[in-house]
């Protein structure tokens, strides 16, 4: 079976879209088309841009959204997934590739969830970390004895898990992550703490922006972030899409099921390689490829 799958924000890098762009009606027509709906012109950002202007969550998370999005739908009869997955602002990008959602009411879902992110990220200092070389639950150990806010947030890989939470509390558990015997723990360049407590406001109001919009029956199941199963109903995908603000990416668990349940290759769809890469070291015998 064939799983396609759709990276989440950091993929991002300057020029990208612009070869869709140029090559291809359809892509130029959506872009324009995005234009439009986020009230600037992101595609200027997004081919001429700085690193520093497409790091900004407002710009990088409609941006990644749209290369990949956009991507899949330049594949034509090509694009033909029996599975899809996300990480986590990715898992939007797959339920607009496997019909759940219009592109549309995608991007505006996007960029609503940018802009709540972006203003949660203001109101306490928090941060990220990575934590490498680490098992999953000596790092939820570490977190659930440190005081303040840190939780396991994304699981990435095998030994490669990121924290997330309030600032003081991330230094502190990356200090304890050393002490336990982690290879590396340090903080990363990101604007808060996304997939964390600290995102209940977030949570909150992209909640009534997801239940405001027409989900779909998708063509195929997606995995959800929160899951890590494969879901079809509309409801119970809203439902997940809404709690992923706060809970972990269980990126690790999703690709292993996916597996279990017969996907013989992963094509990933959107800028860079993150996610093949990640996939590989989750299993080294799975088939990847570039879209």
């Amino acid at each position: 079976m064939k799983a396609y799958i759709f990276p989440g924000q950091g993929a991002q890098f300057t020029g990208m879209g612009k070869d869709l762009y140029e090559n291809s009606a359809l892509a130029k027509e959506l872009f324009e088309k995005a234009n439009e709906i986020l009230g600037f012109r992101i595609t200027d950002i997004m081919f001429e841009g700085t690193a520093e202007e497409l790091k900004e969550t407002k710009v990088t998370q409609p941006a990644v959204f749209l290369h990949s999005v956009i991507l899949a739908k330049t594949l034509g009869e090509d694009f033909k997934p029996e599975m899809v997955a996300g990480h986590s602002l990715g898992e939007f990008s797959a339920l607009v590739a496997n019909g759940a959602l219009s592109f549309e009411d995608g991007l505006k879902l996007v960029s609503q969830r940018a802009l709540a992110m972006q203003k949660a990220c203001e109101i306490k200092p928090s941060t990220m970390a990575a934590v490498l070389g680490l098992a999953d639950n000596i790092v939820e150990e570490v977190c659930a004895s440190i005081d303040g806010i840190v939780v396991a947030a994304n699981y990435n890989c095998p030994g490669q898990l990121v924290i997330s939470g309030e600032t003081s509390a991330v230094e502190k558990a990356c200090e304890a992550m050393k002490a336990a015997g982690a290879k590396r723990a340090l903080l990363l360049p990101v604007g808060g703490a996304f997939h964390s407590p600290m995102m209940e406001p977030a949570r909150e109001e992209l909640a009534a922006a997801i239940e405001a919009t027409t989900f779909s029956t998708p063509i195929c199941p997606v995995y959800q972030n929160v899951t890590a199963s494969a879901v079809s109903d509309p409801s119970e995908i809203k439902k997940n899409l809404i709690i992923q603000l706060t809970a972990p990416v269980r990126w690790t668990q999703s690709v292993q099921q996916m597996i279990a349940d017969g996907a013989t290759s992963f094509t990933e769809v959107g800028p860079g390689k993150v996610l093949a890469g990640l996939i590989g070291k989750i299993d080294k015998e799975a088939v990847t490829a570039n879209a």
